[in-house]
């Protein structure tokens, strides 16, 4: 009995014991609203109708408006794949290996290197699953590091935006795992890890910042509801019966 971690395409799927159970960014997807998410979808379709007048008016309605209605999900993508990539090459630079520089991605790299050079992490875990059984959800940890004598669970970021507060509740997730995966893919307690503190390592193409975040028992708390109502989302669709349509009434003509 453990941790499975299937990959297919660009998505994921874990199981514990055997049973599925979500991840731990599914839970705050699920749960948790994202306000800045709808202004970002409808900025960057502004963005792209506007940089984009002369070639739209060029289409029929029925394919400009395909085309808008696309747009935000293909520079969702090519974020994601960015950030894909670079925890890739991230992975190999803390190891210490030799990496091939994709040119769009020297930016970061760099970066990531300068983050390597200056805090000299030493490497306890690199890109490894964690479970609770308890609460019943999986994840994947980037890191976990000594960086000058304290040991970090770190999380690299590689959004324009920076770091936003729900990552406090990602990394609360992963730092109260109960288990975790070594290096010969055995179950062992993440608590032998002794980890201290959290953070996240926002990597740009101009520079890195490394962030604290809080992990105390009250952000603990706000992840369990969010893991409880994340497993109760569907159960909504459930709540709307069936159409009632009314019985059908049977009137005794009068007697003529």
């Amino acid at each position: 009995m453990t941790i499975t971690h299937r990959k297919y395409g660009t998505g994921h799927t874990y199981y514990l014991d055997s049973v599925k159970v979500p991840g731990v960014t599914t839970i705050l997807n699920a749960a948790l609203p994202k306000p800045a998410l709808i202004e970002w979808a409808g900025r960057t379709t502004a963005s792209y109708a506007v940089d984009r007048w002369e070639e739209l008016t060029e289409l029929a309605p029925s394919k400009r408006l395909d085309a808008l209605n696309r747009a935000r999900f293909e520079e969702k993508d090519t974020a994601a794949k960015r950030g894909t990539e670079v925890h890739r090459l991230a992975e190999h630079l803390v190891r210490g290996e030799e990496i091939d520089v994709p040119e769009e991605l020297a930016g970061h790299v760099e970066s990531y290197l300068d983050f390597l050079n200056t805090w000299e992490p030493i490497p306890v875990l690199v890109e490894s699953v964690v479970a609770n059984r308890a609460v019943g959800y999986a994840g994947a940890v980037d890191l976990v590091a000594d960086l000058r004598g304290t040991r970090w669970l770190l999380d690299l970021k590689t959004s324009r935006s920076g770091i936003f507060g729900e990552t406090a509740l990602q990394l609360v997730g992963y730092s109260r795992s109960e288990i975790y995966l070594d290096g010969d893919g055995n179950e062992a307690p993440l608590a032998d890890l002794g980890i201290e503190r959290c953070g996240a390592v926002h990597v740009r193409s101009d520079g890195w910042d490394l962030r604290p975040v809080e992990t105390s028992d009250e952000v603990w708390t706000f992840f369990r509801h969010l893991a409880w109502i994340a497993r109760r989302v569907e159960d909504v669709r459930e709540w709307v019966g069936p159409v009632i349509t009314p019985p059908r009434i049977v009137r005794e003509q009068a007697a003529s």
